[in-house]
């Protein structure tokens, strides 16, 4: 095993051949060192409160599922059919240029709109996986701990199988969206381990709750779909549980407190708008260059809507737990989110639909 350190994540593709199996030997791991002020806490009370925090953790520990053997890797989706295929036209297709492309290159788009599609969800799973072992440091509660230590088991299966479908089944991994990176950067590092919870239970996997669920009615691929509703179930939980928890937590802060944990929500949102931009595939494909590209997802009303319907999952959200203030609420209108303020939230979750087990590969509805 060989490590080697550098500063910043890759910034080119990379492909995988058929066969990954690579002794210890021929592995080279590539990380970037970061360095976090975290304070952690011991929890010498060990009090188990009979609350929603328990009922979510034991639930976890009922659905889990392993990565490996749940999951019909055998299957392979076949390679002359687009992956992702929604009932309406997707913008880029009414474009000169791919109308001008064939049709092997139309489906070698597909793959690779996908690959950057999944790519950026298995950073964000990354990201998801070192923040929650941070919070099973750093959160005070003997509850919030054990559920930390759990969802901490959940993001690395999420990881772990993003990782295997993006290498096995369409052989290439994009590099992480520079605004993804920004966020996950501003979250890792804060020493306070509150707007951890806020950064990443409501903003991050609020979104990509949001994105999963559509990702896995838009697929034509029943294995991505499989996994994509094993991972909603799971991320439907973590959801809820920061809702719940961070409700009851900023009742205690001061306004002034709550005003700078609004203002990073609000911050973390700008962000989040700009890493669901990922324009290389197009750029590869259809001669954009990056400015073009950008432009032509700002201006298109198809990826704008898709862009304000994943803050649907988070808006509200915001508001429950108390962050909407008076002092943020301009900025949010300017960005056009503030009409989702009243949308469903996720404090009450359908505990019926939560305990379903888990269904087989032919079984998959098609939303929860």
């Amino acid at each position: 095993m060989e490590i080697k350190k550098q500063d910043g994540p890759p910034k080119d593709l990379l492909y995988f051949d058929d066969e990954v199996n690579l002794t210890p030997l021929q592995v080279e791991d590539v990380v970037e060192i970061f360095n976090t002020p975290l304070t952690g806490s011991y929890n010498w009370d060990y009090t188990v409160a009979d609350n929603r925090i328990k009922k979510l953790y034991e639930l976890g520990k009922e659905l889990n599922w392993n990565g490996s053997i749940d999951l019909k890797w055998d299957y392979t989706h076949p390679a002359d059919q687009k992956i992702i295929e929604p009932d309406e036209q997707l913008p880029h297709e009414t474009l000169e240029a791919y109308e001008n492309l064939t049709e092997e290159e139309k489906i070698l788009f597909d793959r690779h709109s996908t690959a950057e599609l999944m790519s950026q969800f298995l950073h964000g799973e990354q990201g998801a996986l070192l923040v929650a072992s941070q919070l099973a440091s750093c959160a005070p509660t003997y509850n919030a701990k054990l559920y930390a230590a759990s969802q901490t088991f959940d993001e690395a299966r999420h990881v772990e199988v993003f990782n295997r479908y993006l290498q096995e089944k369409i052989g290439i991994h994009y590099p992480i969206n520079p605004a993804l990176k920004t966020l996950l950067d501003k979250i890792l590092t804060d020493e306070r381990w509150d707007l951890k919870f806020i950064g990443m239970q409501i903003i991050i996997e609020g979104l990509a709750l949001a994105a999963f669920q559509m990702l896995k009615t838009i697929t034509k691929d029943p294995l991505l779909k499989q996994l994509l509703h094993y991972v909603v179930r799971d991320e439907a939980r973590h959801v809820t549980f920061g809702i719940n928890y961070l409700e009851d937590y900023i009742k205690t802060l001061s306004q002034e407190e709550i005003e700078d944990r609004a203002e990073f929500a609000y911050e973390a949102c700008v962000i989040s708008r700009e890493r669901l931009i990922n324009t290389k595939s197009e750029q590869r494909f259809l001669g954009m260059s990056p400015e073009e590209a950008r432009e032509f997802q700002l201006n298109t009303a198809t990826f704008d809507m898709f862009r304000n319907f994943l803050f649907s999952r988070v808006i509200p959200n915001l508001s429950r737990i108390g962050l909407l203030t008076e002092k943020v609420r301009p900025k949010f209108e300017a960005l056009g989110l503030l009409e989702y303020e009243h949308a469903p939230d996720d404090f009450e979750c359908d505990w019926t639909e939560l305990k379903k087990p888990l269904e087989a590969f032919d079984k998959i509805p098609e939303a929860i």
